[in-house]
């Protein structure tokens, strides 16, 4: 008998999984904004989906609708979440125009920040929050530490 891979072919150790009240919907969002690609769906049998695979860049990301009976609640329901998903891009700033056209809300304006990147957040249209990235420049620890203190000496 062939050795199953404990992390399957093209998946990472940690894949955030999302909660949607409206998961089909958040899949063309996806797509739209950050270039996702459908892996695939498996929808149940009220139509709501029990499970979707996409990639962005080189990480899968899997979603789900929101089904109340089984406690999965997405961020509307609960009213926000505490979640943030990072996403690393070759262009910042494009990439965020592109999930504002789509339909997010811009939470924090892209701007350059001490630890090397340009970065920004937004909220998805379903109500995950995310934060975008282009890394800039690589700082040192001692960089760092001095950054720090100045931001919280003001």
């Amino acid at each position: 008998m062939p050795q199953v891979k404990p992390v399957p072919e093209g998946m990472h150790t940690v894949t955030p999984h999302l909660v949607c009240a409206g998961a089909a919907e958040e899949i063309e969002f996806y797509k739209k904004a950050f270039g996702a690609t459908e892996v695939g769906r498996l929808p149940g049998p009220n139509g709501k989906l029990m499970h979707a695979m996409l990639h962005i860049g080189d990480s899968a990301l899997m979603l789900v609708d929101e089904m109340r009976d089984c406690n999965a609640l997405g961020p509307k329901a609960l009213k926000g979440s505490p979640v943030t998903i990072h996403l690393y891009v070759e262009d910042v700033d494009a990439c965020i125009e592109r999930a504002v056209a789509a339909g997010a809300k811009i939470t924090m304006p892209v701007q350059d920040m001490f630890w090397g990147d340009r970065y920004g957040r937004l909220e998805d249209p379903l109500g995950h929050q995310w934060s975008v990235a282009t890394h800039k420049r690589d700082v040192s620890p001692e960089e760092m530490k001095q950054a720090i203190a100045a931001v919280a000496a003001k």
